[in-house]
C-alpha cells in the first residue's frame, strides 16, 4: 500500500555461503498440490503432480526480528514499507494516531493502510518489537527478503523446496502433521479462532505473531509452517503452472507480476481463508509488506 513512488531498493554484497540455523533435507520425490480438492481454483492447487529435487537446506524457522535487527545494522538496509512510508495492519490491533490511518483496503477492509507502519513498528507509530526479538518479523517484502537472503549467504526456497519442507514427509497429508486440524483438540497451529474478522478468541494464545519455535517442529524439525506468518518463496506465482511444471526441481514461471507466498498466517480461518493447508499457495507484488508477512531462507545442498 505505497504512498508515492520510492526509489530502487539497495543491492548489498553476497556473504559467503552460509547454513546457520538451517537443517539439510535429502530432497528425492514428492506428491505436490492439493490431493483433497480443497483448494481455490484461482489459486491454481491442482492438478497434483509428482515433483523430483536434490537436497537442499533450508531455515528451521521464519526470520526472527533480532535477526533481521542484525542485518539493518550491518547493511543499512531501508524496507520497501519504510522507503514506500506506509504498511497493512490488521484492524483489532492498529497502534498509531488517527492522521495515520490512511484507509481501508478494497475488498478486505480488515486491513487498514498505516503511516509509519513498518517491521519496526508492526502496528503503527505506538508499537516497537519490544519483547518480540523472537517472533518473526514482518512487513518485510520479497525485496527485502531476498536482500536479507543475499547478505546472510542463503536465497528464498522454491515453492517446491517449501511444500517439500513444510510437509516434513508425510506424503499426502492435509497439515505439516496429518489430516485433522487440532489432533487430541491440541491446536498445532497459530491461525484465527472465533468470528473472522471481528473476533479473536486467542483459544491458542496469539492475536497476532507467535514466536518462532511455538508449538512442535515437524517432521523434518522445521517450525511455524502452518499459520503465523506468510512466507515469501523466489517464484513467480501462476494459477496454471502446475499444468505444465517440470518433474525436476521446478522454479516457477519465468516471469509474472506476483511472486509466491506459503504457509497462511494468523489470520487464516476456513471461512475466508483455508490457506494453512500445506498444499495451499497464493501471491502477492514483490514490494508488498503486512503485519502477517514474512521468510525463511534456503540454500543448495552441499557441494559434490
Amino acid at each position: 500500500m505505497p504512498l508515492t513512488a520510492a526509489p530502487p531498493a539497495p543491492v548489498h554484497t553476497a556473504t559467503e555461503r552460509s547454513t546457520r540455523g538451517q537443517v539439510r533435507l535429502p530432497g528425492g520425490e514428492f506428491a505436490m498440490g492439493d490431493a483433497f480438492d480443497e483448494g481455490y481454483p484461482a489459486d491454481g492447487e491442482t492438478p497434483v503432480h509428482t515433483v523430483r529435487l536434490e537436497p537442499f537446506h533450508i531455515d528451521e524457522t521464519a526470520v526472527t526480528n533480532a535477526r533481521f535487527a542484525a542485518f539493518v545494522k550491518a547493511t543499512g538496509h531501508v524496507t520497501d514499507a519504510e522507503r514506500y512510508g506506509s504498511s497493512a495492519v490488521f484492524h483489532l490491533v492498529v497502534a498509531a494516531p488517527a492522521a495515520d490511518i490512511l484507509g481501508q483496503a478494497a475488498g478486505a477492509p480488515w486491513w487498514i493502510n498505516v503511516k509509519g507502519a513498518h517491521w519496526r513498528r508492526p502496528e503503527g507509530a505506538h508499537s516497537d518489537i519490544t519483547g518480540r526479538q523472537n517472533h518473526p518479523v514482518v512487513h518485510v517484502s520479497w525485496n527485502d527478503a531476498t536482500a536479507y537472503a543475499r547478505w546472510a549467504g542463503k536465497r528464498l526456497p522454491t515453492e517446491a523446496e517449501w511444500e517439500y519442507a513444510a510437509r516434513g514427509g508425510l506424503s499426502g497429508r492435509r497439515y505439516a502433521w496429518g489430516d485433522d486440524l487440532t489432533p487430541g483438540g491440541r491446536w498445532r497451529c497459530n491461525i484465527w479462532q472465533g468470528h473472522f474478522p471481528h473476533t479473536n478468541t486467542a483459544e491458542d494464545g496469539h492475536l497476532t505473531t507467535a514466536p518462532v519455535r511455538s508449538y512442535r517442529p515437524n517432521g523434518f524439525g522445521l517450525w511455524n509452517t502452518a499459520g503465523n506468518v506468510w512466507e515469501w518463496c523466489s517464484d513467480w506465482f501462476s494459477p496454471t503452472y502446475y499444468t505444465r511444471s517440470p518433474r525436476e526441481d521446478p522454479r516457477g514461471p519465468e516471469t509474472g507480476t506476483t511472486r509466491v507466498v506459503r504457509g497462511g498466517s494468523y489470520l487464516c480461518h476456513d471461512s475466508y481463508c483455508n490457506r494453512y493447508r500445506v498444499a495451499a499457495r497464493s501471491s502477492n507484488t514483490p514490494e508488498s509488506s503486512s503485519g502477517n508477512l514474512g521468510f525463511r531462507c534456503a540454500n543448495d545442498g552441499p557441494a559434490e
